[in-house]
């Protein structure tokens, strides 16, 4: 791994510490003084929160673990683990939405009285909180899965934060209780929205398909294009990790030589243009008796 990439991995282990540390004090906080108000709104944020709290422990541990070495055993390393941690993170959050769908409307059902100023207040350091903590994430969410879930799940959290917020404030003014379990139930939608593009991209990843960000028809005409190549076949592109992409494919040339230069130059412009980080490139000539046991109609 180059020193940028190790760099990174120190910079979030930094931000992973600095938000599992704010987001456990203020679960606690959150978590009494929802008791304390019996307000469903904090009890329900609350426990999205510590979820939260899981799911930035998971990213942690699989940044360090994507840093390793790889092994004989293992020739990739841990990469992968970025991939599982942003799945189950989203698994998680939606078995935790169904939990606070439940509470939410039940208390719909039974409604009781809501001590709003407490609300407000603890929900206001919430909006805080959250929003610095999503901000540690904001430079790295964009090319990367594992921190863009960290991210996402913060930035979700400082926008209920918010409602809840509202919520307090309308029990103040008007004296609504069945403001509390509505706002829980927007809660439970506002994430939800958030979590699915999250948990369908990481599907992808797991099963190795092409990351949305590369252009697989490019490539291939990219390749098609030049020089001696006459056709290609075994054309793969999969995610080694959330931050890395690998490449294999045939190219089937019409001499019987091809220098080291082009093979360079095709993996710069896999890189520059394409994101490839990884590329393997097996040369043949287009003489029958060299045909590629790959080169058939099932074998993209």
């Amino acid at each position: 791994m180059s020193s940028d990439h190790h760099h990174d991995v120190n910079t979030y282990n930094r931000s992973f510490a600095i938000g599992v540390v704010l987001n456990v004090l203020f679960v606690g906080v959150e978590a009494g003084y929802g008791i304390y108000a019996d307000s469903l709104a904090l009890i329900a944020d609350a426990g999205h929160n510590l979820s939260d709290v899981l799911s930035l422990l998971l990213a942690w541990g699989a940044n360090v673990l994507a840093a390793k070495a790889a092994t004989e055993r293992r020739t990739y390393g841990f990469r992968k683990a970025t991939v599982m941690a942003s799945l189950v993170s989203a698994i998680f959050l939606l078995v935790a939405l169904g939990g606070i769908t439940w509470e939410a409307v039940g208390r719909l059902l039974n409604p009781g009285p809501v001590k709003g100023a407490t609300v407000v207040l603890v929900a206001a350091v919430g909006v805080v909180i959250n929003t610095l903590t999503a901000l540690l994430f904001l430079k790295g969410q964009k090319k990367d899965l594992n921190i863009r879930a960290a991210f996402l799940h913060m930035a979700a959290d400082a926008a209920v934060s918010a409602g809840v917020v509202v919520a307090g404030i309308l029990i103040m003014l008007k004296g609504w209780p069945l403001i509390d379990p509505v706002v829980s139930l927007i809660i439970v939608a506002v994430i939800f929205i958030g979590t699915w593009a999250l948990l369908r991209e990481s599907l992808n990843y797991a099963i190795d398909a092409v990351p949305k960000s590369v252009d697989v028809s490019g490539i291939r005409l990219y390749l098609l294009s030049l020089d001696n190549v006459e056709r290609i076949h075994d054309l793969h592109v999969w995610p080694l990790s959330t931050t890395e992409i690998a490449l294999t494919v045939h190219i089937v040339v019409t001499k019987k030589a091809i220098d080291n230069q082009l093979l360079m130059d095709l993996r710069n412009h896999l890189h520059d243009h394409f994101g490839i980080g990884h590329t393997t490139i097996q040369v043949e000539a287009h003489s029958a008796e060299n045909g590629c046991r790959l080169d058939r109609g099932h074998c993209r």
